[in-house]
């Protein structure tokens, strides 16, 4: 059985503009150990989040979309076909939604709002540094 990871943007963020911290180190043990999902909605976010000039002084637009392609050529897209309000911030509930619908083992989160729903319907959440030490 293969275990199915969900990472927010903002870990994916950092870990693309960030080559050597710990959310990069977390997505990487991830695509070696299992498979990483995304949705639709969740690559609009990554894509317009990526394109912020205010991360031109941490990386080049170029390294940021290298990564974000190569991350969304290995992750597996999953159709998500549930709406969940679990989340006291609503615009985090796509996270939710994903891992559901893919049947995730891991939520990895830096943010308090998906964090203290741990565990959600038997999906961990955990931040990248607990994921990376796991």
């Amino acid at each position: 059985m293969s275990n199915f990871y969900v990472f927010d943007t903002n870990v994916i963020v950092s870990a693309a503009i960030f080559p050597q911290s710990i959310p990069r180190m977390s997505i990487d043990k991830a695509f070696i150990q299992g498979t990483v999902l995304i949705s639709d909605s969740i690559e609009e976010e990554l894509t317009e989040v990526l394109q912020r000039k205010k991360f031109d002084r941490y990386a080049s637009f170029e390294l940021r979309y290298d990564f974000l392609e190569n991350f969304l050529l290995e992750a597996l897209f999953i159709y998500v076909d549930q709406n969940i309000q679990a989340c006291r911030d609503t615009k985090d509930n796509k996270f939710l939604e994903l891992a559901v619908c893919g049947k995730a083992t891991v939520i990895i989160s830096g943010d308090q709002d998906l964090l203290v729903l741990n565990p959600f319907r038997g999906i961990a959440i955990i931040t990248p540094q607990d994921f990376f030490n796991f």
